[in-house]
C-alpha cells in the first residue's frame, strides 16, 4: 500500500463525512476491497449499483437507452441484455459516450442524495467510500476527498474476470483498453492498494487505510 500526501483534500469538510473515491481497472479488485471497508464499519456507495437499479427502476432511463441504441438490446422479455450493450458500448467509444452521458447525471445525483442521506443519520459514518470504476471519466473525482486506488497486474485481473462474467479474453482486453491506464490512475491517488496477494494482505491493507480515515476524520471533527 502507498499513499500520496494531498493535504488540501486529506480531510472532509465541517459538517459532512470523509468522502473516498475508490477506483480502479475490471478485475483489480474494487468490490472485493469496498466489502472489507463495510465490515471495519464504514459507509459503501456502489455506483455500478446505482446504474443497474436506474435502469431496472427508472423507465425514462431503460426508454433513452432503447432509444440510443434500439431494441436490439432488449431480452425476448423485455428487459436490458447488458452484455449485449456492453460488447457495443466497449467496441464503439461514440456509442460508450453515449450511455455515460444518460447515466452518469443520474448516477451523480444519487450519490448525492445518499450522501446527504449519511450526513442526516443520527450516528453518522465517519468516512464513505464511493466506488466509481470511472472515477477520472465521469468527473466525479471533484466531489470526493481522497482518491483511492486498486491495481493488480494485468494477468490476474483477466482471468478473474474470466471467471467471474465468462467473458473471453479478447473481449477483456477491449474493456481494459477504454479505461484510463493504472498509471494515470495512481498518478492522480492519495493511496494505493496492490491486490496480487491473498485475501489476508488484502484485510491487513484495507485495515491500515480504515484506521487512517478514521484518524482524518477525527481530526476534522476537532477542528469544526
Amino acid at each position: 500500500m502507498t499513499a500520496k500526501s494531498r493535504p488540501s483534500q486529506a480531510s472532509a469538510k465541517p459538517g459532512g463525512p470523509l468522502i473516498i473515491g475508490l477506483t480502479g481497472g475490471i478485475g483489480s479488485g474494487k468490490t472485493t476491497v469496498s466489502r472489507l471497508f463495510e465490515k471495519l464499519g464504514a459507509a459503501v456507495i456502489d455506483t455500478d449499483i446505482i446504474a443497474r437499479q436506474l435502469v431496472d427502476s427508472d423507465s425514462s432511463v431503460l426508454n433513452a437507452i432503447i432509444d440510443t441504441f434500439g431494441n436490439t438490446i432488449l431480452t425476448d422479455s423485455g428487459t436490458l441484455d447488458r452484455k449485449k450493450l456492453a460488447q457495443i458500448v466497449f467496441s464503439q467509444k461514440k456509442q460508450r459516450l453515449q450511455l455515460e452521458s444518460i447515466l452518469h447525471p443520474r448516477i451523480r445525483s444519487e450519490i448525492n442524495n445518499q450522501i446527504q442521506a449519511f450526513s442526516l443519520n443520527v450516528s453518522p459514518p465517519a468516512y464513505v467510500i464511493i466506488v466509481i470504476p470511472l472515477l477520472f471519466e465521469s468527473g466525479l473525482d471533484e466531489i470526493v476527498h481522497r482518491v483511492l486506488v486498486v491495481i493488480s497486474d494485468e494477468k490476474t485481473r483477466i482471468e478473474r474476470v474470466r471467471q467471474r462474467d465468462n467473458r473471453d479474453i479478447g473481449e477483456i482486453r477491449s474493456i481494459i483498453n477504454t479505461q484510463v491506464s493504472d498509471e494515470k490512475r495512481t498518478s492522480r491517488a492519495d493511496d494505493i492498494i496492490k491486490n496480487n496477494g491473498d485475501i489476508k494482505d488484502l484485510e491487513l491493507k484495507v485495515r491500515q487505510l480504515h484506521d487512517q480515515y478514521l484518524a482524518f476524520s477525527t481530526a476534522t471533527e476537532e477542528k469544526s
